[in-house]
């Protein structure tokens, strides 16, 4: 079997360099720029440095970060190449993302049956998205799942659920356009203990323009929960659009004081060159970046690995 996860392995790497393809390409380029002419790093080469990082949407806060441990570096080993720049740059970025917190390797705790998974995210982020690749990937790890159609707000959450459901042939709990959302997550979970199932995937409504009201339905929502499982939801996954750049951070700034975000999905990143993100996201908010979306496929959303992550951001095309 090793052979086979090998080649698995493999091909899940070479969809995060694929994903990431136009991040890279956009950092290089402007990362030759500031180094043309140049032999070592200076103040300036830094400055150039920090504006690229900023540019690439890694965010001011971070960036500062990044640059004063290069600074050190600097100091501590006197000449620094301008060569050596992306091995450095690698490097920091990389340690920078194992002190933040991490989702671990594992999907879900098998010790909760089943494991309830609440997903908060805007309209428009890809969060039905990845709530189907998320039953996809469970299912074909040969677990139960069952899906929740909460967001009762847009009858067209409800059918594009509807849709992932028998597209991964799994059960979805649903009511009628602008029923209780709290009731269709105690249904819901309900029907996931007498089906004995592993994993409940619960979708809830995106609205951001009143905080208090998000507020009271997604505590609404765990409160009933918490009715047939006292310790639900045992994950609330926020997924934000990665393409948005600043904007994500913005998301999760806003639902991180409206609930009790522990997972963060950052989608859509195959589509953009703000791939620098999800670096800054980690280290703002340290709140577990859990999976990171690269590409339109079921396979798609992948486990996130900051290590890989920072060596396919960091590959040279």
């Amino acid at each position: 079997m090793s052979w086979f996860k090998n080649i698995f392995k493999k091909e899940e790497k070479e969809t995060l360099d694929k994903g990431l393809e136009k991040s890279s390409q956009g950092f290089f380029e402007k990362m030759t720029k500031a180094v043309v002419g140049k032999s070592k790093v200076d103040d300036e080469v830094l400055d150039d440095l920090e504006e690229i990082l900023i540019a690439s949407d890694v965010g001011a806060s971070t960036t500062i970060k990044i640059i004063e441990r290069i600074e050190e570096r600097v100091a501590r080993d006197k000449y620094v190449g301008v060569n050596e720049l992306d091995k450095i740059l690698r490097e920091e970025i990389s340690g920078l993302l194992l002190e933040n917190p991490h989702a671990g390797t594992g999907n879900i705790d098998t010790s909760k049956k089943p494991y309830v998974i609440m997903v908060v995210g805007v309209n428009g982020v890809g969060k039905t998205t990845t709530i189907g690749k998320l039953a996809h990937q469970f299912k074909s790890e040969g677990k139960k799942v069952v899906l929740g159609a909460a967001d009762t707000f847009r009858a067209a959450a409800v059918d594009q659920l509807t849709i992932w459901s028998e597209r991964v042939d799994v059960p979805i709990v649903k009511q009628g356009m602008g029923s209780d959302p709290a009731s269709v997550a105690f249904d819901t979970v309900q029907s996931a203990v007498a089906q004995n199932a592993d994993v409940v995937i619960i979708d809830t409504a995106g609205r951001l323009h009143n905080k208090i009201n998000l507020m009271n339905e997604l505590s609404k929502i765990k409160r009933v929960m918490q009715k047939v499982i006292p310790d639900a939801p045992h994950e609330i996954l926020l997924v934000l659009d990665g393409s948005t750049g600043q904007n994500a951070f913005e998301q999760a700034k806003q639902f991180t004081a409206a609930t009790e975000v522990n997972a963060l999905a950052v989608t859509k990143l195959d589509g953009t060159a703000k791939g620098g993100v999800v670096i800054g996201i980690s280290d703002q908010f340290q709140i577990p970046v859990k999976y990171i979306g690269v590409g339109e496929k079921m396979q798609d959303l992948q486990l996130f690995n900051g290590t890989e992550f920072v060596d396919s951001f960091f590959k040279k095309r």
